[in-house]
């Protein structure tokens, strides 16, 4: 199973960094390529439906979330994207320098696509992503 792990330290505290993207619906606020976030609950279950730029648009489920250790967890139940039983999880930590690093990985099965190339996609989305960050909060 590929696995795809990507950090970024900003010098900035976490907590400014988590109350940002530690919204589940918050991913349009920080992720260039996500045009808009809609949420919605289906009995205890939270899912959110992603617009992105450029047409296409990405379900994914909220699996777990920790505010204490500022992370979440959650899964794609439907996307153009070349993966399939992806799980992914988004994590911000207090680093000694005073700021913080985020840190986002996952686990999936290549579908439609090579390994190499579901791999390559995903990290350009989180690489995508951290830019923007560093954009947001220097770095």
């Amino acid at each position: 199973m590929p696995k795809v792990s990507s950090t970024t330290e900003l010098p900035v505290p976490a907590q400014a960094v988590w109350s940002v993207i530690g919204n589940f619906n918050g991913l349009p606020d920080w992720h260039p390529a996500v045009q808009k976030s809609e949420s919605k609950k289906d009995g205890g279950t939270t899912l959110r439906t992603l617009s992105l730029m450029g047409g296409g648009t990405i379900e994914e489920k909220l699996e777990q979330i920790d505010e204490r250790e500022r992370l979440y967890t959650y899964s794609i139940v439907s996307s153009p994207l070349p993966v399939a039983n992806y799980t992914a999880t988004l994590r911000v930590r207090e680093s000694d320098s005073g700021g913080c690093t985020v840190a986002w990985s996952s686990e999936f099965d290549a579908s439609g696509a090579t390994e190499n190339v579901a791999i390559e996609q995903i990290s350009q989305i989180y690489e995508a992503g951290f830019e923007n960050l560093k954009r947001m909060f220097g770095g």
